[in-house]
């Protein structure tokens, strides 16, 4: 457990970057802190390993003070993720997460055979193993870069911004393969951000903090976006926070539809009146974009089946033809989503609640 106690930080000049701030990171869990540009989540998050001192409160790890515990000693417990990830340039990927292990005494025999161990538990293709960091795209950097915190084994990891310098597509990637580690690992991990969406994806709490250094708001995820704390909160999540808060709601009472479908070489020829829609699948029966009277269109997003809300709504509202392409774990089309269909599931959702029964969504 992690726990700020009317932390401070003030620098020379009289700039506060945190004021005041108590906060307890509850054990195995994972704490996003989120807000923009200046308002001190990353000095805060600097604290626990002792690379920012406090001006004035107490931050513990695990019941120690860190002002009381020696610094090497601190971080050999604690992991560190950053934007780019920070490998180092002249070593082999495999060396750069057997870094830690060897200087901490292990034979570099042990620590790269341990480090293959955990490139393949990151999602990482072990041919890459030899390869430098210059000869990797931003993503397998990253997830390098998190191969060589988790290499030693620490209770804690901290992570500052690390997918914020990646394209979207390999973005949430690289956030579903945290969740996925996350479940297995179960690290008490403190993660940064910007970028709300990143934080209610990721974090089983979220503090929001806000101008001056002040946290504004720490709650799980469903409560910030449902029941913003400040008025900044609410500014900070957004107008389409109800959106948002679709994704902690399970689809599974929405109905799939039959879709009309032909393949590829079905095409030419292809007659289609006004109105109506044929989606076009591929060899594998994966969706590969609708055509309607005046032609192709490409598709919008698809829907996993087991996903939630806010993905069914999505597939719908994002497709020309107005009907979402649901689809199995293989990516074959299985049915259609139906928008009117959505918003029914989540208003008899919300007369469960009333009732007193389940809230329908994903854990908190």
């Amino acid at each position: 457990m992690i726990t700020f106690e009317s932390v401070t930080k003030r620098y020379p000049g009289g700039t506060v970057a945190v004021d005041d701030l108590d906060l307890t990171v509850e054990a195995h869990s994972l704490t996003v802190f989120v807000g923009p540009s200046g308002c001190g989540k990353t000095t805060s998050m600097r604290m626990i390993n002792a690379m920012v001192a406090p001006t004035s409160g107490t931050v513990t790890v695990n019941g120690r003070a860190v002002a009381d515990t020696d610094a090497v000693e601190l971080r050999r417990g604690i992991g560190y993720v950053i934007q780019g990830a920070g490998l180092l340039p002249h070593r082999t990927v495999v060396d750069n997460v057997a870094t830690v292990p060897v200087l901490r005494g292990e034979s570099r025999r042990t620590a790269r055979r341990a480090a293959l161990e955990v490139l393949e538990r990151v999602g990482l293709d072990l041919a890459l193993a030899g390869r430098y960091p210059a000869q990797l795209s931003g993503g397998q950097q990253q997830r390098v870069g998190v191969a060589r915190a988790l290499a030693a084994d620490p209770p804690i990891l901290l992570m500052d911004e690390p997918f914020s310098a990646v394209d979207p597509v390999v973005r949430a990637d690289l956030q579903a393969e945290m969740r996925r580690l996350q479940a297995d690992l179960r690290k008490t991990i403190v993660f940064v951000t910007h970028d709300i969406d990143e934080a209610v994806t990721l974090g089983d709490r979220v503090a929001v903090f806000g101008p001056h250094g002040r946290l504004q708001q720490h709650a799980d995820p469903r409560t910030v976006l449902a029941s913003p704390a400040t008025d900044f909160v609410a500014a900070f999540v957004g107008r389409d926070r109800g959106y948002r808060g679709l994704s902690f709601r399970t689809a599974d009472e929405v109905p799939l539809s039959e879709i009309r479908t032909v393949t590829r070489a079905q095409v030419p020829g292809l007659h289609v009146g006004s109105g109506e829609w044929v989606l076009v699948v591929g060899d594998t029966g994966a969706p590969v974009g609708w055509i309607g009277a005046d032609g192709m269109h490409p598709g919008g997003s698809v829907f996993p089946v087991g996903g939630d809300l806010r993905q069914a709504l999505d597939s719908a509202i994002s497709s020309p033809s107005g009907t979402g392409v649901a689809v199995d774990d293989s990516g074959r089309v299985v049915g259609g989503i139906d928008a009117t269909q959505v918003i029914a599931a989540l208003a008899e959702q919300r007369r469960t609640e009333m009732r007193g029964g389940t809230d329908g969504g994903r854990p908190l």
